[in-house]
């Protein structure tokens, strides 16, 4: 997770638009046309253009024009997150990013050039927690998934990562993570 939490971003958001705070996170996880709508923007199925419109109804939001990135405007980076990705690198490990996809216009000011390999559910037609999206971003950095280690902050991308083999870290805390990590492998990724 190299970001700040996307709940509370959309919480922030919900509580700007004079929503309940909670009331992107029940969509998608109580509504069917509201989930179909984020898998399908996800794997590259529907243009943000059509999104936008169709789930700020669900929301019901006035104006859907800039829904995303309004949506997303809270988020910040996490520094320390990607100062570990970086450290990683300098250690002679291989650093890959797997991102369920909101448009690619969101990658705009994000620190892609920290990885390695960068899989984008919108451009390769998966989303997590597929398969396949673990399995391809593995087969890009050259790896078995029995060798590498993923990191996110929603508990069933992790278990779809575990379920082709790759050990997980469910993200909570920036520190605790971080711990975790240099445990796992057995290098220094911070100067605490």
């Amino acid at each position: 997770m190299l970001t700040t939490n996307v709940w509370r971003a959309f919480a922030s958001f919900c509580e700007a638009e004079g929503l309940p705070a909670e009331r992107v996170r029940e969509l998608f996880r109580s509504d069917p046309e509201a989930l179909g709508l984020l898998r399908g923007l996800e794997r590259g199925e529907i243009d943000p253009a059509e999104f936008e419109p169709a789930f700020g109804a669900l929301l019901g939001v006035g104006d859907p024009e800039g829904l995303t990135e309004r949506l997303f405007a809270g988020l910040a980076p996490d520094e320390e997150m990607i100062g570990a990705v970086r450290a990683a690198r300098e250690a002679g490990m291989r650093a890959g990013l797997i991102s369920n996809s909101w448009g690619l216009g969101i990658y705009d000011r994000a620190p892609m050039d920290a990885f390695d390999e960068v899989v984008i559910s919108g451009e390769v037609g998966l989303h997590k927690p597929e398969p396949g999206i673990y399995l391809l971003a593995c087969e890009r950095l050259g790896i078995a998934p029995a060798e590498g280690v993923f990191v996110d902050d929603l508990r069933e991308n992790c278990e779809g990562a575990e379920a082709v083999g790759l050990a997980a870290i469910l993200h909570r805390d920036t520190r605790e993570t971080l711990a975790r990590l240099e445990e796992v492998l057995g290098i220094r990724l911070t100067s605490h």
